[in-house]
């Protein structure tokens, strides 16, 4: 039984991009790997800027000393260099301990030919692919110039003479390697139009001083006129293009998998090494837009990296929630204007309605007023008759008496004006007008109501009393409609008490309510309204009358309320009924 424990052992330095993603994909599917827990060391080797035998020596009693009492079921080796000092150290550090490789390439594995107990992830990083990703950017490709350390310490391409027979030969190459720092910026930042840099990684310049390959490009990135082409997903970020480029978890992830096959008891010779699928098409959409790169000139199948998402990607759903809002805002205020423009309509409509259903209320009112408006109009026009024939006999007399002719003019003039009243009032009442709302007295509205049914009153044998507001109460409305409304009450009362012998009596007053509204009262002396009939009064074609028809006080409650008013009838105490309407004063 293996232990389950795993020494990985980079040739770089894993605080780098590169390996630190090498090293977490490797550590993300031991991790997945939860029904046998495993124990993972892992060490930097540094090989890119430290070498010779003393350093490899110390390394080999460094890891000797650590590692005495730490048994170990698998070695990783994550790099040809790293793979290389692993199987010379193995007899001596891990015998029998089975070696599992990741990130070498297939010129390195030949060369290495490793030993039945070594199994691993190759990787095939090709020249031409990069030459492929550069033409994809530079349509125009003429001239590669290839940018990076010198080429012993390069991890790709190290053979990239050796592709040009196999269909770059066209192109004229540029070495800008193992060049000290300022030359090659200044190289980069003069390259001729139809260029692009390939990028192999800078560890050292050919001052001797060291870099981060990420931080190195940065600076080429910085200076360069040029896109620049990179193997590996980690330069994206730094400034680099992109192309057929190495993503490191696959690389870790393919070495985990292979390590946990041999800790689960499965044999190293028969797990064969083959190569791993960790070259991907990917591009930077930043330093695509930064020299003019179109989408659709890059290789099938290629993924495109920190795309600024536009304002609908970027708000994809509050731009569809606020479309939506204004459609439905949209569609709301269509609907409330059309239904504004319906109700107006109707409103229109039911006020002509309602002027013609006044207009023949008034007609009934007129009509059952006529023996007293034909009698009230008797009296003067028989007075002008008399008046006028003794004008004239006094007139044939020999000595005519001319101051009382003057008296009797007078008196026909005064009764003249009388008849014309009469017959004003008649033409008001039955005149058809529109609804028309204006600033009237309510006072005023009450006396020409009582001064139109006097003659009606004194030949019922009813009372009149009023008693008006000793304030102007100005309301709007229309003030035939209300005029109506209180002829309708007065009438009302005067049928109620037809069947009275004596004491008929009706009382008119108005009054302001709190100073919003304005009150008017018509009370009688009548027999009252049964009380389970009050709620009933105003409904249309109810009535306590032989001859009613039901519709006055029903006609009184519709203009009301089109004047937003309110009316109301009750029982007095004292006996009677009392109609009672509000409006509102005008501000």
């Amino acid at each position: 039984m293996r232990p389950r424990s795993v020494l990985v052992l980079d040739q770089s330095d894993r605080r780098g991009p590169f390996y630190y993603q090498v090293f977490s994909g490797l550590r993300a599917a031991v991790s997945a790997h939860a029904h046998a827990p495993t124990t993972v060391y892992t060490e930097s080797l540094d090989l890119n800027r430290f070498g010779g035998k003393q350093y490899e020596d110390d390394l080999r009693r460094f890891l000797e000393a650590k590692y005495r009492d730490r048994p170990i079921g698998a070695v990783v080796a994550v790099g040809a260099a790293s793979l290389e000092l692993v199987l010379r150290w193995r007899p001596q550090l891990w015998p029998d301990t089975p070696v599992v490789f990741a990130l070498v390439e297939e010129s390195d594995f030949a060369r290495l030919n490793p030993p039945s107990y070594v199994t691993g992830g190759k990787v095939s990083v090709k020249f031409s692919d990069a030459v492929k990703a550069a033409r994809a950017v530079v349509p125009d490709l003429a001239t590669v110039a290839i940018v990076g350390a010198e080429w012993e310490r390069q991890v790709v391409f190290r053979g990239w003479k050796d592709q040009v027979a196999a269909g770059i030969e066209g192109l004229n190459i540029v070495e800008i390697v193992g060049r000290p720092m300022p030359e090659v910026l200044a190289r980069v930042a003069a390259l001729p139009r139809d260029s692009a840099i390939i990028y192999t990684g800078v560890y050292a310049d050919g001052n001797g001083n060291y870099y981060p390959p990420s931080d190195a490009l940065a600076f080429i990135s910085e200076k360069a006129n040029r896109p620049i082409v990179v193997p590996a997903e980690t330069f994206l970020d730094a400034g680099g293009i992109g192309g057929f480029v190495l993503v490191p978890t696959v690389i870790g992830y393919e070495a985990a998998k292979r390590v946990l096959r041999i800790l689960d008891g499965e044999k190293p010779e028969n797990i064969a090494s083959s190569i791993v699928d960790a070259v991907k098409p990917i591009f930077n959409w930043q330093q695509m837009q930064r020299w003019n790169v179109s989408e659709s000139s890059l290789p099938a199948g290629s993924e495109i990296r920190f795309r600024e998402p536009s304002f609908f990607e970027k708000y994809r759903w509050r731009a569809v929630a606020l479309v939506a809002a204004i459609l439905i805002q949209a569609l709301l205020i269509a609907f409330l204007l059309r239904e504004r423009h319906m109700r107006r309509t109707a409103e229109v409509e039911s006020r002509k309605r309602l002027s013609e259903l006044a207009h023949v209320n008034r007609q009934a009112t007129a009509g059952e007023l006529s023996s007293s408006i034909a009698h009230e109009l008797n009296q003067p026009l028989g007075s002008i008759l008399t008046n006028a024939e003794s004008a004239e006999m006094i007139l044939r007399s020999t000595a005519p008496d001319l101051d009382e002719v003057k008296e009797i003019i007078s008196d026909i003039k005064r009764d003249d004006l009388r008849a014309s009243e009469v017959i004003r009032r008649m033409r008001s009442l039955l005149k058809r007008v529109p609804f028309e709302t204006k600033e009237i007295d309510l006072n005023q509205t009450m006396r020409e109501a009582f001064d139109f049914l006097s003659l009606q009153a004194s030949a019922r044998n009813v009372a009149f009393y009023l008693q008006t507001s000793p304030e102007a109460l100005r309301v709007k409305g229309d003030p035939v409609q209300l005029q109506q409304v209180i002829l309708n009450l007065v009438v009302n009362s005067m049928d109620a008490m037809a069947k009275m012998p004596y004491g008929r009596t009706i009382i008119g007053r108005t009054e302001v309510n709190g100073g919003a509204s304005a009150v008017v009262s018509i009370s009688d002396s009548g027999p009252g309204i049964p009380p389970d009939r009050l709620i009933d009064v105003f409904d249309p074609f109810f009535t306590t009358k032989e001859q009613g028809m039901g519709i006055g006080l029903s006609i009184a409650r519709t203009i009301v309320l089109a004047h937003n008013g309110q009316i109301w009838a009750e029982n007095q105490s004292g006996g009677g009924a009392v109609f009672h309407l509000s409006l509102p004063l005008a501000a």
